[in-house]
């Protein structure tokens, strides 16, 4: 705002300044959105894909060949001979990397900025219910789940002792994961996660079809029932394999 006729006295003493609240960032606020809501869907995408792929655990072997097993081979082969093996899988790899990176700076950027923007004064209890705590945890429930990744990185990609069981072999995805949720503490955590994934996503891909511009009444109805319907379903199936194998049903 121009301020008329200002007390140039005023300004001296430093009762008034002309300078603005605060520096104007880098990116804008819009872009970092953005960035967020694509590498969220990106993620949201990743985790259906992931969880229909471990439902494999459930299907009878294939000439003698474990169907989980088989599906791992197939990942890491893709694009052969046209390119060498594993390749297709590191890209897939590095782009869920680059995604991670950007969306976790974008958090903590959109976080810091909201907490320069309200200074002391904060607005509590604007919004009720579910919607509100999923608000307001979607920075916690991201911290949770970015150390859920990392442990299920070295639990069940890198094999990396004590997350992962002692017996773990690469390539052997079968036995690796009943040898991790056989541990009970294990098996939990990963429950536990998938729960906080549930928040987290369901809340996150409505901010995104927000972020997206998604305004048309229509789509926003179907859309928010989507954002709660794959979100539960990825959460019912992930945490039906560890359960099934902490209870001893597989084995």
């Amino acid at each position: 705002m121009t301020v008329k006729n200002a007390d140039r006295d005023a300004i001296v003493h430093g009762k008034i300044t002309e300078k603005p609240l605060r520096e104007r960032p880098s990116y804008p606020t819009w872009a970092i959105k953005l960035v967020m809501a694509v590498t969220g869907l990106i993620f949201g995408l990743y985790v259906l894909v992931h969880m229909v792929g471990n439902l494999k655990l459930y299907m009878p072997d294939h000439d003698g060949i474990i169907a989980i097993n088989e599906y791992g081979e197939f990942l890491r082969s893709m694009g052969a001979p046209i390119f060498p093996r594993e390749s297709i899988l590191w890209i897939f790899r590095i782009v869920l990397l680059a995604a991670l990176v950007l969306h976790v700076h974008g958090a903590f950027a959109l976080s810091g900025r909201s907490g320069v923007s309200r200074g002391k004064f904060k607005r509590t209890n604007l919004v009720g219910g579910m919607n509100s705590f999923t608000s307001r945890s979607m920075l916690i429930t991201g911290i949770v789940l970015l150390l859920f990744v990392i442990f299920h990185v070295l639990d069940l990609t890198m094999g990396v002792t004590p997350a992962a069981a002692d017996s773990f072999a690469h390539g052997e995805i079968y036995a690796n994961m009943v040898a991790s949720f056989s541990r009970w503490p294990v098996a939990l955590f990963y429950i536990v996660a998938m729960v906080v994934l549930f928040l987290h996503l369901s809340h996150g891909i409505w901010l995104a079809v927000s972020d997206l511009g998604i305004t048309g009444k229509r789509w926003r109805k179907i859309l928010l029932v989507v954002a709660y319907l794959v979100p539960a379903i990825v959460m019912i199936g992930n945490i039906s394999m560890p359960l099934s194998i902490a209870l001893g049903w597989i084995s």
